[in-house]
């Protein structure tokens, strides 16, 4: 089961799981969709209905698909969905994914911190309630960290003193949006009800996603949504939209700003042994889920590096920060589970960009009327 199947993870992941012959249950409220669109943006690759995706899925996967319309926070529908189709494993994206969407106002904020908490507090309630010994993978973030000092640890625990007293205590974290502290409050809620009810769990702290393709994605089609504004779009797939355009490639502040990212097939490739190799029943499993760290200032140089093959002349133009945060910073996250289930990085960012690249340029004449959304209207302070 697939919560947020419609979504940039959602709908790939689906393709993934159909393609190896399993049953596939997905549950959306199209939410993204109108957010996208509340802020006067679009998907770059054009994307069809959900209906027409799963009917074209299906010709290609044998029917494995299932779609279901609504929303997770009714806590309803929920229940009766698991208790219909007893999942083995239920991946959770049904959340507001963007930070700076939760900072423009309180109205996005709490929206924000409604949804996502009550959305995961129904689903391991709905979980209890059916007694099913269910796998939840759920997406967090590496934004949950912040940028601390200290190396970041694959653990949900820490062993630390304090006025010389030890102790085990939750791995210190420090949300940079309200967004990042609903996943903050997530893990922390997840940690508690796998204490009470041992529910199985999979805790995924994700760097930034970015790609086209993966290797169920051949036609255009299949797309999956590819957002490129400054409220849902990515760091590395605004730069890209940038470049087709004609618009510098705008690094936030000094440009230092460090992150672990993966890309879109990397992403699939990492949850799939997720799914596959679930922890011992009632164990809490915690995962840094990137490849490579790379400051934003690079990732421009990249990018520019890449379109100029392309006969694309990209400008650099560093712009005012509209958040807060550190803008050069120690970040040096662990990652042992994936090296231990065996996962190999296929993807590098420098050979991904040519590819993405040349899957938007058909959609330059269409991208043209929306120059206007790709810098930052929304400030932190």
């Amino acid at each position: 089961m697939i919560l947020g199947i419609d979504g940039y993870l959602g709908w790939p992941l689906a393709l993934r799981m159909a393609s190896k012959g399993y049953e596939v249950i997905g549950i959306d409220n199209m939410a993204t969709r109108k957010s996208v669109e509340e802020v006067g943006s679009i998907s770059a690759l054009p994307i069809k209905s959900m209906d027409e995706r799963v009917k074209i899925a299906n010709k290609e996967f044998k029917g494995k698909i299932t779609f279901v319309k609504g929303d997770i926070t009714d806590y309803k529908l929920i229940c009766d969905t698991i208790k219909e189709h007893t999942p083995e494993t239920i991946v959770h994206f049904a959340e507001q994914r963007s930070a700076p969407y939760s900072m423009i106002d309180v109205n996005h904020a709490t929206y924000t911190m409604r949804n996502n908490i009550n959305g995961t507090i129904n689903l391991i309630y709905a979980i209890r309630g059916a007694d099913l010994d269910t796998h939840v993978v759920k997406m967090g973030t590496m934004g949950e960290f912040g940028t601390p000092k200290f190396d970041i640890p694959e653990a949900p625990f820490v062993d630390v003193e304090i006025k010389g007293k030890r102790d085990k205590i939750t791995t210190p974290k420090w949300g940079g949006s309200w967004y990042h502290w609903t996943k903050v409050h997530d893990t922390n809620n997840l940690l508690f009800a796998n204490k009470l009810w041992g529910i199985t769990m999979t805790d995924i702290m994700q760097g930034p996603v970015y790609g086209t393709r993966t290797s169920e994605i051949k036609s255009e089609d299949l797309f999956t949504r590819f957002d490129f504004d400054a409220v849902w779009g990515t760091v590395v797939n605004r730069y890209c939209v940038e470049a087709i355009l004609g618009e510098p490639l705008t690094p936030y502040g000094k440009g230092g700003q460090i992150r672990g990212f993966l890309s879109l097939q990397d992403s699939m490739d990492a949850l799939t042994l997720l799914i596959e190799n679930k922890p011992k029943t009632g164990e809490y499993r915690s995962v840094n889920q990137f490849m490579e760290l790379l400051s934003v200032n690079e990732i421009a140089e990249i990018v520019k590096t890449e379109a100029a093959k392309l006969g694309i002349d990209a400008k650099i133009k560093n712009v005012e920060n509209p958040r807060v945060e550190e803008e050069q910073h120690h970040y040096n996250p662990e990652r042992t589970v994936l090296p231990s289930l065996g996962f190999k990085l296929k993807v590098q960012m420098k050979d991904a960009i040519g590819e993405i690249i040349k899957d938007l340029l058909p959609n330059k004449n269409r991208l043209e009327n929306y120059k206007d959304v790709l810098l930052p209207k929304t400030r932190w302070r």
